[in-house]
Protein backbone atom coordinates (compact mmCIF):
# COMPACT_ATOMS: atom_id res chain seq x y z
CA UNK A 1 0.00 0.00 0.00
CA UNK A 2 1.03 3.47 -0.76
CA UNK A 3 0.30 6.25 1.28
CA UNK A 4 0.47 10.00 1.14
CA UNK A 5 1.05 12.14 4.61
CA UNK A 6 -1.23 14.78 3.44
CA UNK A 7 0.71 18.01 5.91
CA UNK A 8 3.57 17.49 3.86
CA UNK A 9 2.67 15.97 0.73
CA UNK A 10 5.53 13.32 0.93
CA UNK A 11 4.77 9.89 -0.36
CA UNK A 12 5.47 6.49 1.69
CA UNK A 13 5.10 2.45 0.27
CA UNK A 14 6.90 0.19 -1.34
CA UNK A 15 6.84 1.26 -4.85
CA UNK A 16 7.73 5.03 -4.30
CA UNK A 17 10.78 6.11 -6.60
CA UNK A 18 12.55 9.44 -5.75
CA UNK A 19 14.91 11.84 -7.08
CA UNK A 20 16.85 14.83 -6.32
CA UNK A 21 18.11 17.65 -8.55
CA UNK A 22 20.99 19.72 -7.22
CA UNK A 23 22.02 22.94 -8.26
CA UNK A 24 25.15 21.54 -9.86
CA UNK A 25 22.61 19.65 -11.78
CA UNK A 26 20.66 22.61 -13.30
CA UNK A 27 23.27 25.55 -12.76
CA UNK A 28 22.74 26.32 -17.02
CA UNK A 29 18.94 27.63 -16.08
CA UNK A 30 19.55 30.55 -14.01
CA UNK A 31 20.59 33.90 -15.43
CA UNK A 32 23.38 34.96 -13.39
CA UNK A 33 25.83 32.11 -14.23
CA UNK A 34 28.49 33.39 -12.43
CA UNK A 35 26.52 33.60 -8.92
CA UNK A 36 25.51 29.79 -9.71
CA UNK A 37 29.13 29.37 -9.93
CA UNK A 38 30.09 30.49 -6.66
CA UNK A 39 27.66 28.53 -5.22
CA UNK A 40 27.79 25.02 -3.76
CA UNK A 41 27.64 22.65 -6.63
CA UNK A 42 25.82 19.98 -3.76
CA UNK A 43 23.21 22.14 -2.84
CA UNK A 44 19.21 20.46 -2.72
CA UNK A 45 17.19 22.73 -4.88
CA UNK A 46 14.41 20.24 -5.17
CA UNK A 47 13.56 16.62 -4.48
CA UNK A 48 10.76 14.41 -6.50
CA UNK A 49 8.59 11.16 -4.79
CA UNK A 50 6.52 9.48 -7.70
CA UNK A 51 4.22 6.63 -7.52
CA UNK A 52 4.10 4.71 -10.70
CA UNK A 53 1.28 2.19 -10.46
CA UNK A 54 0.94 1.38 -14.09
CA UNK A 55 4.00 1.09 -16.46
CA UNK A 56 5.24 4.47 -18.47
CA UNK A 57 3.33 5.23 -21.48
CA UNK A 58 0.33 3.28 -20.51
CA UNK A 59 -2.78 5.27 -22.16
CA UNK A 60 -5.48 6.07 -19.95
CA UNK A 61 -3.05 5.59 -16.72
CA UNK A 62 -2.48 8.06 -13.53
CA UNK A 63 1.00 9.03 -11.90
CA UNK A 64 0.91 10.60 -8.72
CA UNK A 65 4.10 12.60 -7.51
CA UNK A 66 5.19 15.26 -4.96
CA UNK A 67 7.99 17.86 -5.19
CA UNK A 68 9.92 19.50 -2.43
CA UNK A 69 11.53 22.68 -3.81
CA UNK A 70 14.15 24.19 -1.23
CA UNK A 71 13.83 28.58 -0.78
CA UNK A 72 16.82 30.17 -1.98
CA UNK A 73 18.04 32.41 -5.01
CA UNK A 74 20.96 32.09 -7.41
CA UNK A 75 21.43 36.03 -7.65
CA UNK A 76 17.66 37.22 -8.41
CA UNK A 77 16.19 34.16 -9.65
CA UNK A 78 14.42 31.80 -7.15
CA UNK A 79 15.04 28.73 -7.10
CA UNK A 80 12.98 26.60 -9.80
CA UNK A 81 12.76 23.21 -11.04
CA UNK A 82 14.12 22.13 -14.08
CA UNK A 83 10.64 22.27 -16.17
CA UNK A 84 9.15 20.55 -19.03
CA UNK A 85 6.57 20.23 -22.32
CA UNK A 86 4.67 16.50 -21.91
CA UNK A 87 6.04 14.81 -24.55
CA UNK A 88 2.64 14.36 -26.00
CA UNK A 89 1.53 17.51 -25.94
CA UNK A 90 -1.99 17.11 -25.87
CA UNK A 91 -1.79 15.86 -22.10
CA UNK A 92 -2.81 18.13 -19.10
CA UNK A 93 -1.36 17.89 -15.28
CA UNK A 94 -2.54 19.15 -12.00
CA UNK A 95 -1.12 20.35 -8.73
CA UNK A 96 -1.91 21.68 -5.66
CA UNK A 97 0.20 23.36 -2.84
CA UNK A 98 0.55 21.71 0.38
CA UNK A 99 2.94 23.64 2.05
CA UNK A 100 4.70 27.19 1.60
CA UNK A 101 4.74 29.37 -1.55
CA UNK A 102 5.40 29.63 -5.08
CA UNK A 103 4.16 30.33 -8.58
CA UNK A 104 3.73 27.87 -11.45
CA UNK A 105 5.13 29.30 -14.18
CA UNK A 106 3.40 28.14 -17.48
CA UNK A 107 4.70 28.40 -21.30
CA UNK A 108 2.47 28.08 -24.24
CA UNK A 109 3.92 26.60 -27.68
CA UNK A 110 3.56 30.32 -28.62
CA UNK A 111 6.58 30.60 -26.05
CA UNK A 112 3.82 33.26 -24.25
CA UNK A 113 4.62 33.08 -20.60
CA UNK A 114 2.51 33.60 -17.38
CA UNK A 115 2.69 32.64 -14.02
CA UNK A 116 -0.12 31.57 -11.23
CA UNK A 117 0.58 32.01 -7.38
CA UNK A 118 0.70 28.70 -5.30
CA UNK A 119 0.35 28.84 -1.46
CA UNK A 120 -1.50 25.97 0.73
CA UNK A 121 -4.33 24.66 -1.25
CA UNK A 122 -3.97 26.06 -4.22
CA UNK A 123 -4.93 23.51 -7.45
CA UNK A 124 -3.55 24.18 -10.18
CA UNK A 125 -4.63 23.14 -13.97
CA UNK A 126 -1.85 22.75 -16.68
CA UNK A 127 -3.45 22.97 -19.99
CA UNK A 128 -1.95 20.91 -22.99
CA UNK A 129 0.46 22.11 -24.78
CA UNK A 130 2.02 24.07 -22.17
CA UNK A 131 5.39 23.85 -20.44
CA UNK A 132 5.84 24.49 -16.89
CA UNK A 133 8.09 24.96 -14.14
CA UNK A 134 7.55 25.86 -10.32
CA UNK A 135 9.80 28.57 -8.16
CA UNK A 136 9.80 28.65 -4.16
CA UNK A 137 9.07 32.27 -3.71
CA UNK A 138 9.03 31.80 0.09
CA UNK A 139 11.08 30.94 2.77
CA UNK A 140 10.11 27.91 3.54
CA UNK A 141 10.59 24.60 1.72
CA UNK A 142 7.41 24.63 -0.86
CA UNK A 143 5.53 21.43 -1.14
CA UNK A 144 3.39 20.39 -3.92
CA UNK A 145 1.66 17.09 -4.95
CA UNK A 146 1.11 16.41 -9.05
CA UNK A 147 -1.16 13.97 -10.82
CA UNK A 148 -0.49 13.62 -14.69
CA UNK A 149 -1.38 10.99 -17.12
CA UNK A 150 1.22 8.37 -17.56
CA UNK A 151 1.70 8.36 -21.15
CA UNK A 152 2.21 11.88 -21.07
CA UNK A 153 6.62 12.14 -20.82
CA UNK A 154 9.11 14.57 -20.79
CA UNK A 155 9.94 16.83 -23.08
CA UNK A 156 13.11 18.78 -21.37
CA UNK A 157 15.41 19.35 -24.78
CA UNK A 158 12.83 22.46 -25.99
CA UNK A 159 13.31 24.38 -22.38
CA UNK A 160 17.39 23.26 -22.44
CA UNK A 161 17.48 24.84 -26.00
CA UNK A 162 15.71 27.47 -26.14
CA UNK A 163 14.37 27.87 -22.03
CA UNK A 164 11.24 29.75 -20.89
CA UNK A 165 10.52 33.34 -22.64
CA UNK A 166 10.61 34.83 -19.14
CA UNK A 167 12.35 34.51 -15.77
CA UNK A 168 11.05 34.76 -12.24
CA UNK A 169 13.23 37.42 -10.08
CA UNK A 170 13.26 38.45 -6.55
CA UNK A 171 12.95 42.88 -7.13
CA UNK A 172 12.65 44.42 -3.86
CA UNK A 173 11.95 40.78 -1.87
CA UNK A 174 8.77 40.23 -4.53
CA UNK A 175 8.08 37.70 -7.24
CA UNK A 176 7.92 39.64 -10.89
CA UNK A 177 8.28 37.44 -14.61
CA UNK A 178 10.27 39.44 -16.34
CA UNK A 179 10.53 38.64 -20.15
CA UNK A 180 12.27 38.30 -22.73
CA UNK A 181 15.60 36.42 -20.76
CA UNK A 182 17.97 36.40 -22.98
CA UNK A 183 20.14 32.93 -22.71
CA UNK A 184 18.19 29.85 -22.13
CA UNK A 185 16.05 28.44 -19.41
Amino acid sequence: MQRVNWLTGTLEGSEICTSRKTLGDIRPLFFDQDAAQNMDPALVVYRVQWWSPVPEKTEGGLFWGTTVVEPGLVGTEYFMTHGHFHAKADRTEFYSTVQGTGALILMNQQRKTWMEEMSPGSLHHIPPHTAHRVANTGTSALHFVACWPSDAGYDYDEIRKNGFSARLFSIYGRPLLVDGNSGRA
